[in-house]
């Protein structure tokens, strides 16, 4: 294959490594840095659009084979991740106007890309591992609160848990196959071989880590409420749905039995529930929207259960409905200068009556996390149950909606605050800038098209 199809091929990630490169040089350069927030934006519409054009084409090869493969799953996988950022990007205006949280984020986008598109292990965790440095920074960089130092440790501690539990599975699965190509995962779920299905374990383990569902997720609130509004949104959206989506073509189509089922329906359910159960005693939104994470990583783990071939399809719908509603929430929440006091539920009285348009979408966002119909949530939780229904597994599609009705009380909790509280908090909200508005706006209108017209996302590959 030539250099010039290659490069073709790679286009999104080379359009992120220039826009990693003129941000560098723009930081080195320029005193003060100027313009970074435009470069970024470009840089990320411009590889949005570069892998829904090499989808629309139906682009699909081996640049490096063995390695790093394209498809049209993996291009539309990477539209929906980097399209997702651009929301992350706009609300971030007010906190990180210049310096360098910009070469941060497209650097771990950059990771995310490769991740997806990953053929072999060693690809896969250099993906997941180019992703995940710079969040560890992230939540440090903007320190607005005493415990933020604390939260990016436990975020550092929680990412190195999961690089040694995925080292340690893919190191028994080369012993057992002699082969780092991630194909050897999905012949070692049907193997009864000790070693293959002890590897098979640990690389799971690693991605409940990365997707923080229970047992695993005891520091990710912690991280959630240290870090900014933007970095807990990247953190919330963008991070798990590019690990959900870098499992979904790890499984491939391979069908689920035995005891890998059930540690893929177990856990999972544990995490619906006690996410959903957790969350009802929060009284910081971010920690809400942390546990609420938990619950929805429980749904998108139980996708594995269903079917072969309509998996991924289920997981980039939810993966898509969810990070659009979380960007939302965030981009409608209205700012404040101190960032305790802006984040407490308790400053949520009445907010109605302050910031009437922050308090409609927050509240859009919230039902449709809840999974209440039309809202795409119920589109993408419909998706998932009836997969897993569809695969034999009725008992654990009743017990997982069951478990998601526990999340609506603490969704409604919200809207009655804002709307039916008349107390007002002795801290009152100012109104989200222009762009996060304009952020917001824009997520309304894609869950207003995946809400009324989710055709126009299945059926795509």
């Amino acid at each position: 294959m030539s250099w010039g199809a290659i490069a073709t091929l790679m286009l999104p990630e080379n359009l992120l490594l220039a826009g990693i490169v003129l941000l560098i040089g723009v930081e080195i350069l320029l005193r003060p840095p100027r313009g970074d927030l435009v470069l970024s934006l470009l840089a990320v519409a411009a590889a949005a659009a570069a892998a829904l054009w090499l989808y629309t084409t139906g682009a699909s090869a081996e640049p490096f084979p063995g390695h790093f493969s394209v498809s049209p799953a993996t291009l539309l996988g990477k539209a929906v991740v980097l399209a997702l950022s651009i929301p992350v990007l706009l609300i971030s205006r007010d906190e990180f106007a210049e310096g360098p949280f910009h070469i941060l984020l497209l650097s771990s986008l950059y990771g995310a890309c490769l991740l997806l598109s990953s053929d072999s292990f060693l690809t896969l965790f250099i993906g997941l591992e180019i992703m995940s440095m710079p969040v560890y920074v992230l939540v440090l960089l903007a320190y607005q609160r005493p415990e933020s130092a604390e939260a990016a440790l436990k975020y550092l501690v929680l990412g190195g848990t999961a690089s040694a539990a995925l080292l340690m599975g893919v190191s028994l699965l080369y012993g057992g196959s002699g082969t780092l190509a991630i194909s050897a995962f999905t012949k070692a779920l049907v193997s009864t071989d000790t070693m293959a299905r002890a590897g098979i374990v640990l690389v799971i383990v690693a991605f409940f880590v990365k997707a923080a569902v229970v047992p695993f997720h005891t520091w990710a609130p912690d991280a959630y409420e240290g870090a900014s509004v933007p970095v807990t949104a990247y953190m919330a959206t963008i991070i798990k749905a590019a690990v959900l989506l870098a499992a979904a073509r790890l499984f491939a189509a391979a069908p689920m039995r035995g005891s890998i089922a059930d540690l893929l329906a177990l856990l999972p359910l544990v995490s619906i529930v006690w996410g959903n159960l957790a969350a009802m005693r929060q009284q910081s939104f971010r920690r809400l929207i942390a546990y609420s994470s938990i619950a929805h990583a429980g749904y998108l783990f139980y996708a594995f259960l269903g079917a072969g071939p309509t998996r991924f399809e289920a997981v980039l719908f939810y993966v898509l409905a969810y990070g659009v509603m979380n960007l939302l929430a965030f981009a409608a929440l209205p700012p404040h200068a101190d960032d305790a006091a802006r984040d407490r539920l308790d400053n949520f009285r009445g907010l109605f009556h302050r910031a009437p348009l922050s308090a409609v979408l927050i509240a859009i966002a919230m039902l449709s996390l809840a999974g209440i119909p039309p809202f795409p949530g119920f589109v993408a939780k419909f998706l998932i149950f009836k997969n897993v229904i569809a695969a034999g597994y009725t008992l654990y599609a009743v017990l997982g909606l069951v478990g998601s009705y526990l999340g609506i009380y603490f969704y409604l909790r919200v809207i009655q605050l804002m709307f039916m509280s008349e107390d007002q908090p002795a801290v009152a909200h100012g109104k989200p800038g222009t762009l996060a508005l304009g952020a917001a706006l824009a997520c309304l209108a894609a869950a207003v098209v995946l809400g009324v017209y989710p055709a126009s996302m299945l059926g795509r590959f």
